[in-house]
């Protein structure tokens, strides 16, 4: 658990210096911070930001670098510094380290913020990554496969955009450049059938609690909605194969259109569909169909699923990883998003669970709420960058 978190020059936080406890509430109003804040544990633990993926857009403006320490109970400490041209320096007990995983191992670190709530309805990468997120922290030999996959991906899809640029002179692949191709294609194949397996394995732990949590959050739709993984790919077949079959489409199009980079985690409604034609209704039949949740659910029961997909990893994290640590659960002004019953069974859940919590609020409405589950919150104030304690009315 993060005992104590320091921040210096992200965005309005100059000189930020705070003593964590299991509940964290920040108060403030917009603009004051807040979200800043929660980007700084953020940025500690995956090594870059959720709101801007360039380090000069965050960095304070006039400033050389952005700094995030933090010092967890027991005596360990992590840090991460940004240069606007994006070099970073990673430190792990005082030593520097070459790869953010390191940090990220140690800080797993769960968002729920208004920017998420339309993962549903955009392209498959966020659900994507949320799997990969679970995978990453319970099974530790997926980031190796994860990270060779991505590596073959690049070299492969750099061939095809220059095969594709001399497509214009009508120069197409050389025979070279196809054995090239089925050499990375055997090792691409080899790293998603590892990659997929885990995935898997994590799916299947996180749909029972995925079912849990809808059932409290969405009854109404208890037994309609489930998860459906897809690898991407047809695993009935080998990948080099499939690649090898749409080898000429690919260099064509100028990158890898299927893979392990292409899995999805699709959120399906079953429901009954009247399939007779007659106009009587006695004697109809009907069939279930399975749509996409997206399609039907309205926005607030969108949010509530949303919220329901993330909440329910956290069993399985707690559950199955080989590695002690507490996860940090960040909730970005969850009171535009949620009402108070779903409010209540969020932080009703987060409190059974091994985990520690940073609330972001516009006002303090939020408190009576908090304080049935946490007895001594952390209660802070954000105005102008500058963070003090809270003293309610």
């Amino acid at each position: 658990m993060i005992d104590k978190l320091q921040v210096h020059h992200l965005r309005n936080l100059h000189t930020l210096s705070m003593q964590t406890g299991v509940c964290n509430v920040i108060i403030g109003a917009n603009g004051s911070g807040k979200t800043s804040l929660l980007e700084a544990v953020f940025l500690l633990s995956r090594g870059k930001s959720f709101r801007q993926h360039q380090p000069k857009r965050y960095i304070t403006h006039g400033q050389s670098a952005t700094t995030v320490h933090g010092s967890f109970v027991g005596g360990d400490s992590m840090a991460v510094q940004k240069l606007p041209d994006a070099q970073t320096t990673l430190r792990l007990n005082g030593q520097n380290v070459a790869v953010q995983s390191r940090l990220t191992s140690r800080l797993p670190t769960l968002l729920i913020d208004p920017a998420t709530m339309d993962m549903l309805d955009i392209g498959s990468g966020s659900r994507r990554q949320l799997l990969d997120w679970l995978t990453f922290h319970v099974k530790p030999e997926f980031h190796a496969q994860w990270t060779a996959y991505n590596r073959l991906l690049k070299q492969r899809n750099a061939l095809l955009r220059h095969n594709k640029l001399r497509q214009r002179k009508s120069q197409y692949l050389s025979e070279q450049d196809r054995r090239e191709l089925m050499a990375w294609d055997k090792g691409l194949a080899n790293h998603a059938n590892m990659i997929t397996h885990y995935r898997h394995l994590m799916f299947e732990a996180w749909q029972p609690h995925f079912v849990q949590i809808i059932s409290q959050l969405l009854p109404k739709y208890a037994d309609e909605l489930r998860l459906k993984f897809y690898a991407g790919y047809d695993e009935e077949t080998s990948l080099d194969e499939l690649l090898y079959e749409r080898l000429t489409q690919d260099a064509q199009q100028g990158y890898t259109r299927i893979g392990a980079h292409r899995a999805d985690v699709q959120v399906l409604l079953t429901q009954s569909v009247d399939v007779d034609s007659d106009d009587c209704t006695d004697n109809s039949t009907y069939a279930l169909k399975n749509e996409p949740a997206t399609h039907i659910l309205s926005r607030g029961e969108k949010k509530l699923l949303i919220t329901a997909l993330k909440l329910s990893q956290l069993p399985v994290l707690l559950e199955q990883s080989v590695d002690a640590v507490m996860p940090v659960v960040l909730l970005d002004d969850i009171t535009a998003e949620l009402d108070d019953n779903a409010l209540q069974i969020l932080l009703s859940t987060l409190a059974e669970l091994s985990c520690q919590v940073f609330i972001t609020s516009l006002d303090e409405r939020v408190l009576p709420l908090v304080k049935t589950h946490w007895q001594n919150p952390n209660l802070f104030h954000m105005k102008h960058g500058q963070l003090s304690s809270f003293l309610p009315d």
